[in-house]
């Protein structure tokens, strides 16, 4: 079955604070999904992390659509109204340090190579890691605050609700 079949349309997007790119890139017979780094930032509750490209919903939005599509542009420089197709929603999810806050990922295909210009005050890094490699690399990660299920890839850990927005996508692709 097709993934986009899958996912929930981005025309019946709920309501929600927050977004996410899971940005896909054909890569051989699988895609790659674009994980950037967090600056470290004492008012950032995912400071330093692993995460994916997003942000807060702002008033001027349209809709979370746009949201998206602005928070990736000025995160990554990635112009999601080029050459992108997007495929669809994977639902809402929440924060463990914000439960209130409701995130919505948005799967979008890539159709051509990005020139990405990281925003420095927001982004320290990234890496485009392949979804076969994701799902052969689960463990955990250990952290003075306890231990946690994650991806594992060299020595980028991606936990938490980065972890848990690509095991829903890793669902469904089966």
């Amino acid at each position: 079955m097709k993934l986009w079949k899958l996912l929930r349309p981005v025309s019946a997007t709920e309501d929600a604070d927050a977004v996410v790119a899971l940005l896909l890139k054909p890569a051989d017979d699988d895609f790659s999904v674009l994980f950037v780094n967090r600056v470290s930032s004492p008012s950032d509750p995912w400071s330093g992390q692993t995460a994916l490209p997003g942000g807060k919903r702002e008033p001027n939005d349209e809709d979370l659509k746009q949201t998206v599509i602005r928070e990736t542009l000025e995160e990554t420089n990635i112009n999601l109204k080029d050459h992108c197709r997007f495929l669809g929603t994977t639902g809402i999810e929440h924060s463990t340090p914000r439960p209130e806050m409701r995130i919505v990922p948005f799967v979008i295909l890539l159709e051509h190579e990005p020139i990405i210009r990281l925003n420095e005050k927001e982004l320290e890094g990234y890496a485009w890691i392949p979804l076969k490699e994701l799902a052969k690399r689960r463990g955990k990660a250990k952290f003075s605050f306890g231990e946690f299920p994650a991806y594992i890839v060299g020595d980028v850990a991606i936990w938490g609700l980065t972890y848990r927005i690509v095991e829903s996508l890793l669902r469904m692709i089966g």
